[in-house]
């Protein structure tokens, strides 16, 4: 009795096994349907999850290849610009261009070009002299590097201030109110580039250098293509004008390592570049054009302060582009 209690095991039925069978059969199908639907509802939670919103992608961070586009953008403008200057410098061109016009110019329209280009060279020589006094200066190099929203706006309007006032005057020969705030806007302008001392003098030579060749080389274009065939181009610029202001302002207050910073800032670099190459374009053969048709005995002479200004703010944020660009700005190097 003892022996068999001991070695004894439960025992079930046929019936109880065949119910037992049953039960678990019929609620396995039931259970494997309900993981599939939960495992499929967590997967689609999960990718709701995922999901960026439109701020998350605009304050996501720059990829690789953020300023790709305007790499490419600069490239392709000056493999055009190259083949301008050689189309028309071999005079392939079919219509007359400055270079067979200058011959027939009387010596008031020389004159005038010359003045243009003497005064133009005048205020790249104030500004230079301007900027190298301001960085020499500790007080006047923290007052021009302040980044505040005040500062930006005072400095953004004794430029705007300073170029109305010059350009409204009446020129007159000699030394006058006219030359005097020529003067002091060139020296305005001169110490607002004064920070870009600090990239030290090897880029910005290198940059002086390339901005001279860059400036020589669309002048040449000019000269050699018909002498209105850049003339139309006038509103198309004043538009990229507006855009590459908006995205200077905006990159300003996004910094360059976001999607949307750096969208903003390659616009202003490298498109940049390229409005003011087409402005020096459009602003070359309207000065020549201006010479030669303004009136000789008019109520006002005839103005190379005014032409020269336009060809100096030209160079002038050509020459800060490229100065970026070898510094690393365009590709974000630290």
């Amino acid at each position: 009795m003892l022996l068999r209690v001991a070695l004894g095991r439960p025992v079930l039925t046929t019936s109880l096994a065949k119910t037992t069978f049953q039960v678990n059969f019929r609620q396995q199908p039931l259970l494997l349907r309900q993981f599939a639907r939960d495992s499929r509802g967590s997967y689609i939670r999960t990718q709701l999850k995922q999901k960026p919103t439109l701020k998350e992608r605009i304050l996501a961070p720059a990829g690789p290849n953020a300023f790709a586009i305007g790499k490419g953008a600069l490239a392709g403008g000056s493999v055009l610009g190259l083949g301008a200057l050689c189309y028309y410098g071999l005079g392939l061109g079919s219509q007359t261009n400055t270079l067979n016009n200058a011959m027939l110019w009387p010596e008031h329209v020389k004159q005038r070009i010359r003045s243009t280009y003497a005064y133009f060279g005048g205020s790249i020589l104030i500004s230079a002299a301007s900027a190298v006094a301001v960085f020499r200066s500790p007080r006047m190099m923290s007052l021009v590097s302040r980044n505040g929203f005040w500062s930006i706006m005072a400095t953004m309007a004794a430029m705007i201030g300073s170029g109305m006032v010059t350009r409204s005057i009446p020129y007159e020969q000699g030394v006058g109110t006219k030359q005097l705030a020529w003067l002091v806007h060139c020296g305005i302008l001169g110490a607002v580039i004064a920070p870009m001392c600090f990239l030290g003098g090897p880029i910005l030579t290198r940059a002086a250098c390339y901005t001279a060749g860059v400036v020589g080389g669309l002048s040449a274009v000019a000269v050699c293509a018909p002498s209105d065939k850049f003339l139309y181009m006038g509103g198309p610029l004043a538009i990229g004008l507006g855009v590459v202001f908006a995205s200077s302002l905006g990159s300003m207050f996004l910094p360059p390592t976001t999607a949307l910073g750096a969208g903003l800032y390659s616009m202003s670099l490298y498109g940049g570049l390229l409005l003011f190459s087409g402005f020096l374009l459009y602003d070359t053969q309207r000065i020549i054009r201006k010479a030669e048709t303004y009136p000789l005995y008019a109520a006002r002479p005839y103005d190379p302060i005014n032409a020269a200004i336009s060809i100096y703010l030209d160079t002038l944020n050509i020459f800060i582009r490229i100065a970026s660009i070898l510094a690393g700005g365009g590709g974000r190097r630290k």
